[in-house]
């Protein structure tokens, strides 16, 4: 199952803060849609950084699927991605 994103990351020294980096293609449409797309994944992202199990940069690749979706799938691609790799501490709430 491919979610809405792809994400790579690479990990920080124990006192960073975590950093975010967010692709967004032609390929998704419009500024419009590639706005959205951002604001979301952002979003996704403020909302669980403190689950990370370390600081790291996290670059996030919006896939063509993010387009018309809603928040709630988003973060769910989100942190099924972030699960998938093991980055995350705990099972988020």
């Amino acid at each position: 199952m491919q979610g809405c994103l792809i994400a790579n990351w690479n990990p920080l020294p124990g006192g960073a803060r975590s950093k975010l980096g967010v692709v967004t293609s032609r390929a998704i449409g419009g500024a419009v849609e590639r706005s959205r797309a951002r604001r979301l994944l952002r979003e996704s992202f403020r909302r669980h950084q403190h689950d990370l199990a370390q600081p790291m940069e996290l670059v996030l690749v919006a896939r063509r699927s993010i387009a018309g979706k809603q928040f709630q799938d988003v973060e769910s691609d989100f942190l099924a991605a972030l699960n998938r790799a093991g980055l995350l501490r705990m099972a988020p709430s």
